[in-house]
């Protein structure tokens, strides 16, 4: 098994961390799914980004976390390491946003026993996926660009575009992500056939010598 694991001592009310993990979970489009046969939290796609897994559970006021993702033959990758590095990368940004919620400060008037509800309904700061969304607008942009001149960065920027447009589909510049994961799926279309037109000029003199 290789995870990601994180435990963090936070000492607060269940109800905080159960608002701020579901609205986690919720802008970052993870659904309850299966791990060989194992319940865990999925989001993520077999193409673009490859498919992130998660788990959580939080007891005596310690919260414990593990992060992977499915490599390339099936098996676990942390989120450590160079293989994988453009999908791993947004996914511990993400997670290092949700620790920084997490560990936020409660006033006093906001403080109550670890297990006990929150005594009140009280403003807290959670996670924010706007600059994400701004970041694979630039991707995309990026991508399209380079779709013309180096293909291959070209898929490196949409690789990079398409998973933090994904992240930020769920904050405020939801249009933005949009717009910048759709410049990231033509960026890597264009590219792709910039590719293949590249190859066809350097193969076709070699057909016309033989």
């Amino acid at each position: 098994m290789a995870r990601y694991v994180r435990d963090l001592v936070l000492n607060k009310p269940d109800d905080f961390v159960k608002f701020i993990m579901n609205d986690f979970l919720q802008k970052n489009g993870f659904v309850l799914s299966d791990w060989k046969g194992e319940a865990a939290y999925r989001t993520g796609d077999a193409v673009m980004e490859g498919y992130k897994y998660l788990k959580w559970n939080y007891a005596g006021g310690i919260f414990h976390l593990e992060a992977w993702m499915k490599g390339t033959f099936g098996g676990e990758w942390n989120l450590d390491g160079f293989v994988g590095t453009l999908q791993k990368k947004p996914y511990r940004e993400s997670l290092e946003q949700l620790f920084a919620a997490l560990n936020q400060p409660l006033s006093m008037n906001q403080q109550a026993a670890p297990g006990q509800p929150m005594p009140n309904v009280v403003p807290v700061h959670t996670v924010d996926n706007s600059n994400a969304a701004t970041m694979g607008l630039v991707f995309g942009i990026f991508s399209l660009i380079f779709a013309f001149l180096i293909p291959l960065v070209s898929i490196i920027f949409a690789c990079l575009g398409f998973s933090r447009a994904r992240m930020g589909a769920g904050s405020s510049k939801s249009g933005m992500a949009k717009v910048g994961k759709v410049l990231c799926i033509i960026g890597i279309i264009i590219a792709v056939i910039m590719w293949g037109v590249n190859v066809l000029l350097a193969v076709s003199p070699l057909a016309v010598l033989l």
